[in-house]
């Protein structure tokens, strides 16, 4: 096995000390410029991956970034979050950082966990999920200075982008607005929205894409709401496919979710009217393997998004949390299959 590059080794390739080296790693800003320059060149051309346990001692910080996960809850979209945190793992490690993984069963508990894993020198930062207007963990968190950013808008409290913490998410809206522009074309002008019961957040913003891509014709268009999953669209979509008038008037369906895109499709076969097209979001194994068009939310890009606005400059060391609040979105992509 060959052996790992030693901070002398990266000294020796950038022409500089070995201090000089420790100092790019762990205060950069009393570097030059150019100096730290050679010096993440030299780093970067050796592949070297500074000791964690030594790099912690010295400067009483962890490099470690908690993340909260929750339960599994049955359904087909849970994945996007599997996804989320393996890909933020692996960005993570490639910037020479580390994830915390930890579990609650509540709001309460999770911060009597972050207080734990904070308290004890465990984490420097963390991501938090879910999130909503007032969220309890967000406000924990800013009491206590810890740098963290969430994987969602905190919807429920007016304007999102008026958020005082930093957020990145998906464009929801851009990513069905392209699956119903596309639906217009390919299928033809009656497209039905199945989404779900109003929530002011999430549905209500994909639902906002299959509208302004619709225009006036949304309001005469077919359009059913129920609670996510398959068996709740199934039995909607049938008596929709079923009933003759309103059959004739349903060219395509767009789908808050690819559970609801499942049941459509199932509905679709029950009923015989497979000659509508249907789209998902998501992107899940499920809708390839069905064939199903869906919305593809990427993931990895909302994990590197997140950790660019928990780091600094270099991208390789957590900030402060004395930096404004940032928010980013994600553009999806359709699938179309």
């Amino acid at each position: 096995m060959a052996k790992a590059p030693t901070v002398e080794d990266v000294a020796r390739r950038a022409g500089v000390s070995r201090q000089t080296v420790s100092n790019v790693i762990n205060t950069p800003a009393i570097v030059r410029e150019e100096t730290r320059e050679r010096v993440q060149r030299a780093i970067d051309e050796l592949a070297y991956r500074p000791h964690v346990a030594a790099r912690s001692l010295r400067t009483r910080r962890s490099s470690t970034i908690g993340v909260h996960i929750d339960p599994f809850s049955g359904g087909i979209s849970g994945v996007i979050l599997d996804r989320f945190i393996h890909a933020l793992t692996e960005n993570a490690t490639e910037r020479g950082l580390r994830v915390l993984i930890y579990s609650a069963a509540s709001r309460e508990e999770e911060i009597t966990r972050l207080s734990d894993l904070v308290e004890g020198g465990e984490i420097d930062a963390a991501v938090i999920t879910g999130t909503a207007f007032g969220d309890p963990r967000a406000g924990w968190l800013d009491g206590r200075g810890v740098p963290y950013v969430a994987f969602g808008r905190p919807w429920g409290g007016g304007d999102v982008w008026e958020s005082g913490h930093s957020w990145v998410d998906v464009d929801g809206a851009a990513g069905t607005r392209a699956a119903t522009e596309y639906a217009l074309q390919a299928s033809g002008p009656g497209v039905a929205w199945l989404g779900w019961p109003a929530d002011a957040g999430t549905g209500d913003d994909r639902e906002r894409g299959w509208r302004e891509a619709m225009g006036a014709g949304a309001d005469s268009a077919p359009a059913y709401r129920v609670p996510d999953g398959v068996a709740a669209a199934r039995s909607v979509m049938t008596a929709a496919f079923t009933d003759p008038h309103t059959r004739s008037r349903i060219d395509a369906v767009v789908c808050a979710s690819d559970s609801l895109a499942v049941g459509a499709h199932l509905a679709a076969m029950d009923t015989g009217a497979t000659h509508i097209g249907l789209f998902g979001f998501d992107n899940t194994p499920v809708a390839e393997a069905l064939g199903l068009s869906s919305v593809e939310q990427s993931p990895e890009l909302v994990a590197a998004a997140a950790l660019d606005l928990l780091t600094d400059d270099s991208g390789r060391r957590i900030s402060t949390g004395e930096s404004p609040p940032e928010r980013m979105l994600v553009q999806p992509r359709l699938v179309v299959r």
